[in-house]
Order: structure tokens, then sequence, then C-alpha cells
């Protein structure tokens, strides 16, 4: 693995947290494997997470009404990006590996990620009308989301009062990161640290080591491929591969079956 390189992409503000030490644990792992790894410390970058004119430098290619996807597009074509983002394109640009550590905020990743996501991958980079999903500019790549939770394993099952997990990461690991190509790694998930033991904590940071070990040899999550789906039908899933699908069993069938099942998130450790 000498010479390949690994972006983290880090979004807490404690250097004292669970998920700091969890970012620790990855570099460790990784570089003592012969990777190059970087990290992107949003908070310690004061990375800015709206997306607004500013990430534009120069004149705007219309006056008006402002559309952000548009002109990032055209300035990400121009090179007049601003040189924040311009910094992580080259960052992802060059890793072969993403890894995001972050903690759930509100069933999501907080905003300082999503605005990493919404200023980074802009339109052109990352995707394009034809090249997304499966077909996606990022296809080289490997991305896995480690993340903690406020709450126990079981409220985030099938039936736990949290709802499934999987269905609060879908935006995330299928909406983002499948759609720009990335093969999209089983999600490492650190239930509730906070409250917690200091052994129980260790476990799971030995588990994320181990994990590491191996990382880069591991199956991606499966999901149906472009040609699934019917263009001429508005890319609805082809009725006999829905069928197909349907009969398999899904533990969540309002994303027509598209969700990984449970099974692929074991990481086997």
């Amino acid at each position: 693995m000498a010479g390949k390189r690994v972006l983290i992409v880090y979004a807490h503000q404690d250097p004292h947290s669970f998920n700091a030490a969890a970012k620790e644990v990855a570099v460790e792992a990784l570089t003592s494997q012969g990777f190059i790894v970087e990290v992107s410390d949003l908070y310690a970058m004061n990375f800015k997470a709206t997306a607004t004119a500013e990430d534009i430098t120069g004149e705007l290619a219309a006056d008006m009404p402002f559309h952000y996807a548009e002109e990032t597009k055209l300035a990400w074509q121009q090179g007049k990006l601003s040189a924040d983002i311009t910094e992580e394109q080259r960052k992802l640009t060059e890793a072969e590996l993403v890894i995001f550590q972050f903690p759930i905020y509100w069933f999501s990743a907080p905003a300082i990620l999503k605005g990493w996501f919404d200023r980074v991958l802009t339109e052109g980079f990352a995707f394009t009308p034809e090249k997304r999903y499966s077909q996606g500019i990022f296809q080289d790549k490997k991305a896995i989301l480690s993340f903690t939770t406020g709450s126990q394993e079981s409220m985030f099952g099938i039936n736990g009062i949290n709802g499934d997990v999987y269905v609060a990461i879908w935006p995330i690991q299928y909406g983002t990161l499948h759609y720009c190509g990335f093969q999209v790694l089983a999600p490492q998930i650190s239930w509730d640290p906070a409250h917690t033991s200091q052994e129980a904590r260790g476990n799971m940071l030995e588990a994320w080591r181990k994990r590491l070990h191996g990382l880069m040899e591991e199956k991606p999550l499966f999901f149906p491929s472009m040609d699934s789906f019917d263009k001429e039908l508005g890319f609805q899933l082809r009725t006999e591969l829905h069928e197909q699908e349907a009969s398999k069993g899904s533990t969540v069938d309002k994303h027509l079956e598209k969700v990984p099942r449970a099974s692929q998130f074991k990481s086997g450790v």
C-alpha cells in the first residue's frame, strides 16, 4: 500500500473527543501500512459551510438570478473557484480512499461537513449528468463513513425508536457518495461512546484499528447500476428488476430496494 493516498475529512470541534481519537487511530493505522494520509480538520480550518457567490472569484457568468450549481460548474472549468474549494478538490483527486469521521447530528452530518459536500463536489469536478452513480467520476475511489451516535444501537434498529440507521445515512452513502461514483464501504459505527465505559470505548477504537488493516480489500456495498433504470420512464427501476428485488425481501422498501441489505454492513471484525 506504500504511496497510496488517503484523505480523512474530520468534523468535530473537540480534539479530546472520541471522534478525534478515531481519527488519530485511522492516521496511525494507515500510516503504519505505508499510506500517505492527509487530514482536512474542518473546524480547525474554519471551513465555510455555506454555499454562496463568494465561492467564485471574479465576475459571475450571469447577473440574475444566481444559480450556484451552474456558476460553480463554470468556475471550476475556468479555474475561478475559491482557494479553499480548490485545495479540497486537490486532496480528493489524489486520494484513493476517503474517510469521513463525524458525529451524527439530527440524523445527518454536521453542517460543516454538509457544507464540504455542497461546496467541494461541484458539477464537472465530481459529477456530470452523464457521469454519475455506477458511471460516476470517482469509480476508482473508495469512501467510508465512520461516525458516532448519541443513542445506543438498539434504538437505531429497524424496530427501534430512532428508526433504521441505514435510512438515516442513505442520503450521504447513496445520494452523495455513490452519486459521484465512489465505491462505498460499509460504515464504521461507534454506538453512543459518550454514555459507555472507557473499556467499551477502547474496544470500539480497537475494532476500528483492526478493520483499517484490511479496509482497502473490502468489497463495496452493492447498488443497482444505471442500466437497471429505464431512462424513457424517468429513470424508474426496471419492472423485472423491481420484481426480482421484491421477491428477495428488503429491510427498507421505501427506497425501491436500493438500500443495501443489513447483512452487507457487517465489517467482519
